[in-house]
């Protein structure tokens, strides 16, 4: 049965670790982005930068599909591509390199399709390999990300 808040709306409560990784119920784990955060571009950004620079990609995709959520339809594939990518960059930390090709792959072809700013973060994740160093390759995403 599916975690739901007094509304009746779908939550996940179960606790995480830094990596993203499901906890057992009642166990410490690092702090979540709300269910419901909802930020601007600029907050966005910043925060994702933040999870990122921590080490902490899983955080940052949950930062970039909140984004994705409530951005404008032209903006959309953007963040969706920002969170794919930080989805495998996850995979990388867990030791799922086949699965971080898969998401870096979707994601690249996301950010690269909105162009400008982000087209060298797309070409970063491109190049990044299933054997790829997942704490280099999270630095290399977030030195391409913009400021």
């Amino acid at each position: 049965m599916r975690d739901r808040d007094p509304e009746g709306r779908p939550r996940n409560a179960r606790p995480r670790d830094a990596y993203g990784r499901p906890l057992p119920y009642g166990s410490p784990g690092v702090p979540r982005v709300p269910d419901d955060y909802a930020p601007t571009a600029g907050q966005a950004l910043a925060d994702g930068r933040r999870f990122l620079a921590e080490g902490m990609p899983f955080h940052a995709h949950e930062v970039f599909e909140g984004r994705w959520k409530c951005a404008p339809e032209e903006e959309r594939e953007l963040w969706q591509g920002l969170a794919q990518i930080c989805v495998g960059l996850t995979h990388l930390q867990r030791g799922n390199g086949r699965g971080a090709l898969t998401l870096f792959a979707r994601g690249a072809a996301r950010v690269q399709a909105s162009g400008g700013a982000y087209d060298a973060v797309g070409k970063a994740a491109s190049g990044l390999g299933q054997d790829s160093d997942p704490g280099e390759a999270i630095a290399l995403i977030l030195a391409k990300l913009p400021r």
